[in-house]
């Protein structure tokens, strides 16, 4: 390390070289996740069922992991969106607006032995949807 009457200036790029190493600190400064999310900065978006799929878990599980794919209204763009609960793909239809938010994988990624998928709905037109499968409250007509 250096150290001098005129070090300061290598200590400074050295210093500012390795705070860009952090993973968290160059997200933030070159603001790759407003470029780069779908959803954006915020935490939960709504969007509009375009299809139901059912998609294959992960090694070592077996099983079909019902999902829709949604188009996102602020900004147009498709995403698919993981519908965790039994028997709640039952729920959504075409053209249903739901709401997304993130799975709650490490890193803003996906979780667990869901493939590929980094959001999961929590409302279908307007009503949670853990209160539509308990059967507290019926999903609305659009």
């Amino acid at each position: 390390m250096p150290n001098g009457e005129f070090a300061a200036r290598k200590l400074v790029r050295q210093r500012k070289h390795q705070r860009l190493l952090k993973k968290w600190l160059k997200r933030r400064k070159f603001k790759l996740k407003q470029k780069y999310d779908p959803v954006g900065t915020v935490p939960r978006a709504r969007a509009l069922v375009l299809q139901k799929y059912a998609v294959e878990q992960k090694q070592p599980h077996s099983g079909q992991l019902k999902c829709v794919r949604v188009q996102l209204i602020k900004n147009g763009k498709i995403v698919g969106a993981f519908c965790p609960g039994d028997g709640a793909v039952n729920y959504i239809d075409e053209h249903d607006e739901v709401t997304i938010e993130g799975l709650g994988g490490s890193q803003r990624g996906q979780m667990g032995c869901i493939p590929g998928l980094k959001y999961k709905v929590v409302e279908v037109n307007g009503t949670n949807m853990v209160e539509i499968i308990k059967g507290r409250k019926e999903k609305p007509k659009r």
